[in-house]
């Protein structure tokens, strides 16, 4: 995605999908069904301080956000969208070999056919349309798709599985 077009106010990204076969969900020249995907704002980190900058048309669906502790930010892998990355489908997560050839759904790689990211991020207040975070593993500049808070009551408390690798 050009330079332009990521830091460009409410700049719409597209997200390919196509549900006939598995050749055609892997081959972006051949979808047949789009999604057009608006990005909310921009993650900015400079030195050790993290903020998601909101673009003005959407600053009033912050309102009740600074009550929760935490929140779900999704986005855009946006530095990483390139049609090659998007048809590798299994790999070695966290780039480790000592780690088993996983599918792209069974682990949380940057690469896979729609790169939608998802951080669970301590929330330190709003001010505007600035959400300030503890951290976020995002990169400068990334497009933010979406805001959602975190719900405890949400997250499963028991009968939770996860592969050896997951755990280390």
């Amino acid at each position: 995605m050009s330079g332009t077009l990521r830091h460009a106010t409410g700049a719409g990204l597209m997200a390919a999908w196509t549900a006939s076969t598995a050749q055609n969900a892997t081959n972006p020249a051949e979808p047949n069904t789009f999604f057009k995907v608006f990005p909310v704002g921009r993650v900015e980190k400079q030195g050790p301080s993290v903020r998601l900058r909101i673009f003005d048309p959407f600053v009033d669906a912050l309102l009740g956000l600074e009550e929760w502790s935490h929140v779900n930010v999704l986005y855009w892998f946006d530095q990483n969208d390139v049609p090659e990355k998007r048809r590798i489908l299994r790999v070695h997560p966290r780039a480790s070999q000592d780690n088993p050839l996983t599918g792209v759904f069974a682990c949380r790689a940057p690469v896979r056919p729609n790169l939608i990211a998802l951080s669970v991020c301590k929330l330190l207040s709003v001010q505007g349309n600035l959400v300030h975070l503890q951290s976020i593993d995002a990169l400068d500049a990334t497009p933010i798709l979406d805001l959602k808070p975190f719900i405890p009551t949400d997250a499963p408390r028991q009968d939770i599985r996860v592969p050896a690798w997951a755990s280390r």
